[in-house]
């Protein structure tokens, strides 16, 4: 599936920023639900709310901080799409 180029560029920012042993499987977790996120919406590509929706839904309690961080690091801009939402991330 294709990207929205900025969501890309963004989302490779936020990606270069987590550490390193835990880069790789992040990069195919949020993908993936990503892309699943896309097609629920019946889009043609991936957006920035796909990749939102993605990390709030596979990133794990004690991760969390850092997700927030990062999100906004890379301008993510996550409140606009209503997240956090209650017991949105894994405990």
């Amino acid at each position: 599936m294709t990207w929205d180029t900025k969501t890309q560029e963004k989302f490779k920012s936020m990606i270069s920023k987590i550490p390193i042993f835990h880069r790789h499987i992040t990069e195919e977790a949020v993908v993936k639900q990503a892309q699943e996120n896309a097609l629920l919406r019946k889009a043609d590509k991936i957006e920035e709310v796909d990749v939102i929706g993605a990390f709030f839904t596979d990133v794990p309690s004690p991760f969390y901080s850092m997700m927030i961080r990062l999100l906004e690091q890379s301008s993510f801009d996550y409140k606009k799409y209503g997240f956090p939402k209650n017991g949105n991330h894994k405990k």
